[in-house]
C-alpha cells in the first residue's frame, strides 16, 4: 500500500511539472470552478464546446472530461465527436453523468456516449452510476437519495462489462476496475455544502489520469487528493460554506506530497 500512496504522490508532482491541458465539455453552472480548480493543481483548463473545434482542440488535451450536467443535445454531439477523436489519438476520457436518471433525456445521452465512446473513468454520485449501471436507485434533480443494491457488487459488474474504471463518491468513494475495488476514505461533509464538488472531482481525476498509466490509480489519486483539500479547508474556515469555496482552492493548491504520504486513507481489496 506504501507504493501505491507514494506513486500518487508523485503523480501530483508530475500534473505539476507537466502542466497538462484538460479539455471540458461541461456545464455552465460549475465551468468557472473546474477551470480554478485545474490551475490550483498544476493544469491547464481550457473550456471548448463548439462541434466545429472540439474535436481540433481535444487532439492537444492530455484528459478530456464530459459532463452533461447542463444538458443539450448540440453538446452531446460535441461530446461525441470530441470522445471519437480522443479515442483515436488514446487520450484519456472521464465521464461525468450528472442527473442520470433525472429524466429519460438525460439517462438516454449518457448511454448514447457509452455506446458511441471507449470511456475510461465514469465517476458520479451512488444513485447516479447505479442508474447507469442498470440497477436502478434514487435521485432528485442531480442528488442521489440512495440506492437498495450493494453498490460495491453493481459498480464491480458495470466496471466489467465496460472494461474501464467506475468510481461513485460519496461519505467513501468506491472505485471499481472489474476486478480491484479501492475505498477512499478521505473527505469532509462541508464538501455536500458547495456546488458542483463532484464535478471538482471528476477534474482531479482527469488530471490524474493525464499523467498516470494505470487509470485505477489515477481515479484514486484524484480522489485522494480532493478529499484531503476538503479536510485541509474545513479545518481552516469552522465550517462555514463560503469560506469553505474558497480555502478548498488554497488547500489544493498547498497540499504537498508530505500530505498524501501521511493523510491518504486508501483501502485496496
Amino acid at each position: 500500500m506504501r507504493k501505491i500512496i507514494t506513486r500518487l504522490a508523485e503523480d501530483l508532482e508530475k500534473i505539476r511539472e507537466e502542466k497538462p491541458l484538460l479539455h471540458h465539455i461541461t456545464n455552465y453552472v460549475v465551468a468557472n470552478e473546474t477551470a480554478n480548480l485545474t490551475l490550483c493543481v498544476g493544469a491547464l483548463p481550457v473550456m471548448a464546446q463548439d462541434q466545429k473545434e472540439v474535436e481540433e482542440m481535444v487532439s492537444h488535451a492530455g484528459a478530456l472530461i464530459l459532463n452533461i450536467g447542463t444538458l443539450s443535445l448540440e453538446l452531446v454531439e460535441a461530446m461525441i465527436l470530441a470522445g471519437k477523436r480522443a479515442n483515436e489519438l488514446k487520450i484519456p476520457i472521464v465521464f461525468d453523468p450528472v442527473g442520470v436518471g433525472a429524466t429519460s433525456l438525460r439517462t438516454e445521452s449518457a448511454r448514447k456516449i457509452l455506446r458511441e465512446l471507449y470511456v475510461d473513468i465514469i465517476r458520479g454520485n451512488a444513485a447516479e452510476v447505479s442508474i447507469l449501471a442498470g440497477y436502478g436507485g434514487k435521485i432528485r434533480g442531480v442528488e442521489s437519495l440512495g440506492v437498495e443494491n450493494d453498490l460495491s457488487l453493481s459498480i464491480k459488474e458495470f466496471a466489467f462489462k465496460k472494461n474501464c474504471i467506475v468510481a461513485a463518491t460519496g461519505e467513501e468513494d468506491l472505485i471499481n476496475d472489474g476486478k480491484r475495488l479501492a475505498i477512499v476514505k478521505n473527505g469532509h461533509p462541508m464538501l455536500n455544502r458547495v456546488t458542483g464538488t463532484g464535478c471538482m472531482a471528476t477534474t482531479l481525476i482527469a488530471a490524474f489520469a493525464a499523467v498516470e498509466k494505470d487509470k485505477f490509480l489515477a481515479t484514486i489519486g484524484g480522489l485522494v487528493t480532493f478529499g484531503l483539500a476538503g479536510e485541509k479547508a474545513a479545518q481552516q474556515t469552522l465550517e462555514k460554506p463560503g469560506s469553505f469555496h474558497v480555502a478548498l482552492y488554497d488547500a489544493i493548491f498547498n497540499l504537498s506530497l508530505d500530505d498524501i504520504l501521511k493523510e491518504a486513507k486508501v483501502e485496496i481489496v
